[in-house]
């Protein structure tokens, strides 16, 4: 959160809360900036490679969401999500989200997104923050699986809570899709750091086994994006969400 007091003139016009019939103007308070240094990442995802897997399938990583005053929240254990210590190193790649794309139902008729009573049903909340913390409070009773229950399973349900972009369908590969086409760079050594253990990889196993290696490379990053798919839009009850 924000200190000192902001002008109302600086305010973004939020949602409205009825309570015994009296209705309160409830505001999105201006966000800090953006600042990789001091690890604060108001409203994003964030990304960052993951060791030895990243290192075969540079496409697969650790992700967090973080909140409104910046600190990061990632699933990174059974019965586990960190709050400000991102699990697996600093952030490569996020990208900020927009509250006003969120739904805040103070009621079912307060509804803002078309899935009202769905919405309801899986848990909204009235600020973004408190939709991140139930989140939390859900994942606290989970058990930490790289291929079934994991990072990204923790920000999808983070987006189905809010209803983000009026969509409760978000998953572990509409998560991975967003930051991958919408994701920026936090800085140069960033790209580097995420994509050099591959290359070397690549590289050793090109010279050493030949194009065999490679072949079982990209083979394996087939199965795994594979797996993900199948579990995702075939078989729903297989992945975490």
């Amino acid at each position: 959160m924000l200190c000192g007091r902001v002008p109302m003139m600086d305010l973004k016009r939020g949602y409205d809360v009825e309570r015994d019939g009296s209705r309160i103007q409830h505001d999105l308070w201006p966000l800090d900036e953006i600042d990789p240094k001091n690890v604060k990442f108001p409203c994003c995802l964030v990304w960052t490679p993951l060791p030895v897997v990243s290192w075969l399938a540079p496409f697969i990583g650790h992700v967090g969401i973080c909140r409104e005053a910046g600190a990061i929240l990632d699933f990174s254990g059974s019965y586990f999500v960190n709050v400000e210590d991102f699990a697996f190193g600093a952030v490569a790649r996020y990208v900020q989200l927009n509250r006003e794309k969120c739904c805040f139902p103070p009621n079912l008729a307060g509804h803002t997104c078309k899935r009202g009573y769905q919405h309801t049903e899986y848990g909204t909340a009235l600020t973004w923050d408190d939709a991140l913390q139930s989140s939390v409070r859900y994942f606290e009773h989970k058990s930490y699986n790289l291929f079934t229950c994991n990072s990204y399973s923790f920000v999808a349900n983070c987006l189905n809570r809010l209803c983000y972009d009026g969509s409760m369908n978000w998953n572990m590969i509409t998560v991975a899709a967003m930051l991958m086409l919408k994701g920026q760079w936090v800085n140069t050594m960033s790209i580097v750091r995420s994509f050099l253990p591959f290359t070397v990889v690549l590289c050793l196993g090109l010279v050493l086994v030949g194009w065999p290696f490679v072949v079982g490379l990209f083979s394996f990053s087939l199965l795994i994006l594979m797996w993900f798919l199948l579990g995702t839009y075939c078989v729903k009850t297989l992945l975490e969400s």
